[in-house]
């Protein structure tokens, strides 16, 4: 029976997986991405985590039909090359050709966001549906879309970057440069800022007590804030409401153009769960056409921390699996 690696890299780790034909993760292993010693040294760490990880899920490499691999940044999935990643600081890296050189098999390499998206769509809470509209709400705002099943990339294999829609009403400057893009407000940074504006103000509320860093203690988090929002603090829950109804504005204006059967918010910020998930869908209720809103569905994520393994492993049974 044939087997599919996926990796998924991050900034901080690697997660190598296995997947058996059916698209169940066998197994997975989990390091330090270590980027800061240079591209070579995580090459060798992908070939020894796909030795690993295939002897530790009891396939061989004979049973191999492939490596999926998702990267964060600009990916050209064609070529196989890493185009631009501040996170990992790789620019035109060969990374399908140098990793297929030093396992032997044949690697597909797309973006980490997309291969997230993927997972769920094929084997999480998008399973089934043939368009599919995800999001990741975690350090960022992050979008992919799926269509026909297959990962859509738009022109310059940009398609889906819904964290830079401009509002002109948001005054934080963005990572990317600019000011006003929806993903100041909609993610875990942006509610951390909504937060200490709301301190700033005066407004009184439990989370002041994590509002600055003393002696070397982490400060205010989205953990706080879903914490104190459970415990009916009135700024969490202001946030909360804030970043469900700016998400509702930029992605109503998505399913209007796009048209998906189903939205899949996923990330760090959307394991709180309905406390987002609640609002974002009443807001999207009203925003919506009815035609709309009847027909699409509004989940979150199943496959959480495994989609991005999952993914890219599909993607390379997409990719070179029998037809």
């Amino acid at each position: 029976m044939t087997a599919w690696i996926g990796i998924d890299i991050g900034g901080t780790n690697i997660v190598c997986g296995v997947i058996d034909a059916q698209g169940t993760l066998l197994h997975k292993i989990k390091q330090p991405t270590e980027a800061d010693q240079g591209f070579e040294h995580v090459l060798a760490k992908i070939g020894e985590l796909v030795r690993l990880t295939t002897a530790a899920a009891g396939s061989t490499q004979a049973e191999l039909g492939g490596i999926g691999i998702g990267t964060p940044g600009l990916v050209d999935p064609d070529a196989g090359i890493s185009l631009l990643s501040s996170n990992l600081k790789w620019e035109n890296i060969p990374l399908a050709a140098r990793v297929a050189a030093l396992t032997g098999l044949p690697v597909a390499v797309d973006n980490d966001v997309r291969m997230y998206i993927y997972g769920e769509a094929t084997q999480g809470s998008g399973r089934g549906e043939r368009h599919v509209l995800g999001v990741t709400v975690g350090t960022g705002l992050a979008s992919a879309l799926i269509v026909d099943g297959k990962p859509y990339y738009g022109g310059g294999f940009m398609a889906g970057e819904l964290g830079h829609i401009q509002f002109p009403e948001l005054p934080y400057l963005c990572g990317c440069g600019g000011t006003g893009c929806l993903e100041t407000a909609v993610s875990a940074t942006g509610m951390v800022r909504q937060t200490r504006d709301k301190l700033r103000a005066g407004q009184p509320s439990q989370l002041s007590r994590w509002a600055t860093t003393l002696d070397g203690q982490p400060g205010l988090t989205a953990a706080h804030i879903s914490q104190a929002y459970d415990e009916g603090d009135a700024v969490a829950r202001e946030v909360f409401q804030f970043t469900a109804h700016m998400l509702a504005r930029g992605l109503a204006d998505a399913i209007a153009i796009l048209s998906p059967d189903v939205v899949v918010i996923g990330g760090g910020v959307a394991q709180a769960g309905e406390r987002l998930l609640a609002p974002l869908r009443a807001e999207l209720e009203r925003l919506l056409l009815p035609h709309y809103w009847r027909r699409i569905r509004i989940v979150a994520a199943e496959l959480l921390d495994d989609a991005g393994v999952i993914g890219s492993a599909m993607q390379a049974k997409a990719k070179y699996g029998a037809h």
